[in-house]
């Protein structure tokens, strides 16, 4: 069964020599635990500058599953230290991409609970950088 959360999600991206940019939003969604795995749900907004786009955090006792579908398409498997190569695609075109989960934490009920996802990026076999998530998810 389908249960309303409120997300409050704090994204960390570090590229090179740049400054991280942070991002921190308080968004509703959805939770459903099915299949052995439970999946957070959510709308971007033009905050995170993917409006239009649904986010699907899928919780795995293993795995983390990063799925995005919309203006924008992509399936990112998290593993500790097994890296997972896929396509981006985007409106104007798709990027080779490739990330590798250095670490990895959730808890989750069916209260809500909390994702902690951090990993190394490569996008065309370039090293683009490192990005953090900290989801707190609490059921409404």
């Amino acid at each position: 069964m389908k249960q309303a959360v409120v997300l409050s999600i704090r994204g960390r991206q570090s590229y090179a020599d740049q400054e991280p940019d942070v991002i921190e939003l308080v968004t509703e969604g959805q939770m459903e635990y099915h299949d052995g795995g439970w999946d957070i749900r959510y709308e971007e907004s033009d905050l995170t500058g993917l409006k239009g786009v649904i986010t699907c955090f899928r919780i795995e006792p293993d795995k983390i599953t990063l799925t995005r579908t919309g203006s924008l398409h992509s399936q990112m498997v998290f593993q500790l230290g097994i890296p997972n190569e896929s396509l981006y695609r985007m409106e104007f075109g798709a990027l080779m991409i490739r990330v590798c989960a250095n670490s990895m934490f959730f808890d989750i009920t069916p209260e809500g609970g909390v994702i902690d996802l951090g990993y190394s990026i490569e996008i065309e076999n370039s090293q683009a950088g490192e990005i953090d998530y900290h989801l707190d998810i609490r059921a409404v």
